[in-house]
């Protein structure tokens, strides 16, 4: 009998190499790839993932394991797909997920072609997330699962992830928690056992992001503009709404700031540079608090910051998806306009899900919080549960 052939993401890390190795113990026959999707090594932090290390260790893992392995060099596409698209979101004052992106354009897009073309059926990531399809009115349905380890669930980075993908997709290590990974490998003698997990982008490593950027966004002065916490109070006197739709677009609206409105207080190398909710960065001492950034105004090469952590301008109570945004898993369980659904979200990875409704209208979606959340921005990317599924996402407008 044929056995399923499965091609592994092999990145030279610990969840990759436990992932390919439980498959093989389960009988699959497996070939391993690694994604070099990066030339430029002068703006990486080297020593954090260095691509021709981590290509060496994925390489050692297939060996031991047995298994053929190959290198596919896809920094056309990393760079056509996700760099120019991280350019052009910086550059207009938005703050990109490349992750999110990565996984939809390159693991499960290009890769996933690459795979087939070898003659697998399925192909494999040491993601933490799990799959699983049930019957639905005589139609097989795919359903994105967070991870069991509620702390390394990684569910977010494939929230856009369609049903084609994921029927194509296995995550071996999706029930196991990072110790119970861990564990296997150093019980199998694999030497990523030990191995610092990577971070940065996805299967580049960890970017220091103004030299990045400084690449194609000229570096250029400009002021930082402190906003007092009163001011935003005086902004946010009691509104009075006719429509639903009237008070959700107000809540989800970003403060909009003018030069004037605060106390110049230093200089910045560029607006871009910037993203909502940073603290470090700025180099601006001598106050009680640290500053964090409140708004960036990139036309005008403007950042409005302001002091402490609890900062007003800093909490939305609710976010917005356009129309052409929003990304349904489950398009059977997607709400029509005028329509809402009680979910559970998140707007960054690792951060814990929160409460909220859905209002769906034609111009889009509004997300309304139980309760305020900090550091909501433009260009990010939310993804709503029903429990612990992963049921649709969007880029927060």
């Amino acid at each position: 009998m044929k056995k399923t052939k499965v091609v592994v993401a092999l990145s030279g890390g610990v969840d990759s190499s436990v992932a390919a190795f439980l498959l093989k113990e389960q009988g699959y026959d497996l070939i391993g790839l690694f994604m070099k999707n990066w030339h430029d090594e002068t703006v990486t932090i080297s020593d954090e993932c260095p691509w021709l290390d981590d290509s060496n260790d994925a390489m050692l893992i297939a060996e031991k394991l047995g298994i053929p392995f190959q290198t596919v060099d896809l920094s056309k596409e990393y760079h056509s797909r996700i760099i120019d698209y991280m350019f052009n979101e910086y550059e207009n004052g938005r703050t990109p997920n490349p992750d999110v992106l990565c996984n939809r354009e390159i693991k499960f897009d290009v890769f996933l072609e690459i795979a087939l073309g070898l003659g697998a059926d399925y192909i494999a990531t040491g993601h933490y997330c799990q799959v699983n399809k049930i019957n639905k009115d005589d139609k097989e349905i795919y359903r994105l699962i967070a991870g069991a380890d509620e702390k390394k669930d990684q569910s977010y980075f494939l929230c856009q992830l369609n049903q084609k993908q994921l029927s194509k997709a296995i995550f071996p290590i999706g029930h196991l928690t990072k110790a119970d990974v861990r564990n296997i490998a150093k019980n199998n003698d694999l030497i990523t056992a030990e191995k610092k997990d990577s971070q940065g982008l996805c299967f580049v490593g960890k970017v220091k992001l103004p030299d990045f950027l400084k690449q194609r966004l000229t570096a250029k002065k400009g002021k930082v503009i402190k906003i007092d916490s009163k001011f935003i109070q005086q902004k946010t006197d009691l509104n009075i709404f006719n429509y639903k739709e009237e008070e959700l677009q107000f809540l989800s609206s970003p403060f909009s700031f003018s030069s004037g409105d605060g106390q110049e207080i230093g200089e910045h190398n560029g607006a871009y540079y910037y993203t909502v909710g940073q603290r470090k960065g700025l180099n601006i001492g001598g106050f009680r608090d640290p500053l964090f950034v409140l708004q960036t105004d990139v036309s005008n090469n403007i950042i409005y910051v302001g002091m402490g952590e609890s900062h007003p301008a800093l909490f939305k109570k609710a976010l917005f998806v356009c129309s052409n945004e929003i990304h349904w898993i489950r398009e059977d369980l997607k709400i029509d306009e005028n329509e809402t659904m009680q979910i559970e979200f998140r707007i960054r990875y690792r951060q814990p899900l929160q409460s909220g409704t859905l209002y769906r209208f034609k111009k889009g979606l509004y997300i309304l919080f139980d309760k305020p959340i900090s550091s909501v921005t433009a260009g990010q990317f939310v993804s709503w549960y029903i429990n612990d599924e992963l049921i649709g996402s969007g880029i927060i407008n």
